[in-house]
């Protein structure tokens, strides 16, 4: 009788510590400009279609479905005031990176461990107190900078989009470089209560 308790507490605390972390929006995955409350309404209201995407379901049914249900949050004031255009592309982003991750797992690992050198110094600085989005801008500029070595980030981007030209580099790169910064951020010996974005 002892073993079964045992065994059966053992499978309840699997299993709740399984389902903690259910429909989780890989903060690596939102637009530099949303903010986390902004990420935790849309995580609560997208909770069972990120699931769903990281079961199988294809990225176009599950924006669909998670799309509708921001729409009605909206619509029945659920939504701290956060309109659909502030949560949908948080949505969008997350669902696209859940299905990305699931069916190129092996890009991601070689995004890892290949920025993991690259990025190296900007880790470290993170680490040490630089600021978050000037450790981003610095990466992405590494990142572009190994496709096409003379790309000038703030001349592109100051450029209407039409007319920018921007190295090809895989967005796997970008999500998992915004990773390690974030868990540097998380290390870091200085002061992380102003950052409020992810």
């Amino acid at each position: 009788m002892k073993k079964i308790i045992t065994l059966l507490l053992t499978a309840a605390i699997i299993t709740s510590a399984s389902t903690a972390f259910a429909g989780t929006i890989p903060r690596e995955c939102t637009p530099l400009n949303a903010d986390e409350r902004a990420v935790q309404i849309t995580e609560n209201i997208i909770s069972p279609y990120l699931d769903e995407a990281s079961d199988g379901l294809g990225y176009a049914l599950a924006c669909g479905r998670a799309n509708t249900a921001i729409r009605k949050a909206v619509i029945a004031n659920e939504t701290e005031g956060y309109s659909y255009t502030d949560l949908s592309p948080i949505a969008q982003n997350a669902i696209r990176t859940v299905c990305d991750m699931r069916l190129r797992p092996e890009a991601y690992k070689q995004a890892e461990d290949e920025l993991r050198v690259l990025l190296a110094d900007i880790i470290v600085d993170v680490q040490n107190g630089k600021d978050y989005m000037q450790a981003v801008k610095e990466a992405y500029i590494k990142i572009y900078r190994t496709v096409e070595p003379s790309f000038n980030y703030d001349e592109q981007f100051s450029l209407d989009t039409c007319y920018r030209h921007i190295p090809a580099v895989g967005s796997e790169k970008f999500t998992v470089a915004k990773r390690l910064l974030l868990e540097a951020l998380q290390n870091s010996v200085g002061d992380n209560t102003a950052y409020s974005e992810t």
